[in-house]
């Protein structure tokens, strides 16, 4: 006679590991740029916040934002790190950005500080920080 075992309970790791790469695919997806295949990533709802506080609800809102911003522009992702929490987890990946300026000037070692919550098994809010207008001004001799 068998008796069933229960299933494991997923532990904490287990949770922030599944947070990390599902991060990891949305932002690979974002780089192509494919932001229909980076939506599959995130909830229906969620919150997209960008550099300067602007605010977007799907990942094609933000590539647009870019193809303004960059002639094109990728990611060197450095490092994640996670913080499980009660039913969520947080999610950081830092690194530097590289790629053109709408001119065609290349750049390269551009800070970033992407923070996304994950609940669910999906991003529910996606917040991004960059050097990007520090460079800029810098460019014009701008050092305030």
């Amino acid at each position: 006679m068998s008796h069933a075992q229960p299933a494991p309970t997923p532990s904490p790791a287990d949770d922030t590991d599944a947070a990390a790469a599902l991060v990891e695919r949305f932002l690979v997806a974002s780089m192509i740029p494919d932001p229909e295949t980076a939506a599959t990533f995130m909830a229906a709802d969620v919150a997209i916040t960008f550099t300067g506080g602007r605010k977007f609800s799907h990942p094609r809102d933000a590539t647009a934002f870019n193809a303004m911003r960059y002639k094109w522009v990728k990611k060197k992702m450095e490092r994640t790190d996670v913080a499980p929490g009660d039913g969520e987890t947080v999610v950081y990946n830092t690194g530097t950005l590289y790629g053109e300026w709408p001119d065609g000037t290349p750049f390269e070692g551009n800070r970033y500080v992407d923070r996304f919550v994950v609940r669910g098994g999906k991003i529910v809010k996606m917040d991004v920080w960059n050097d990007s207008a520090e460079r800029l001004l810098t460019q014009k001799g701008i050092e305030a």
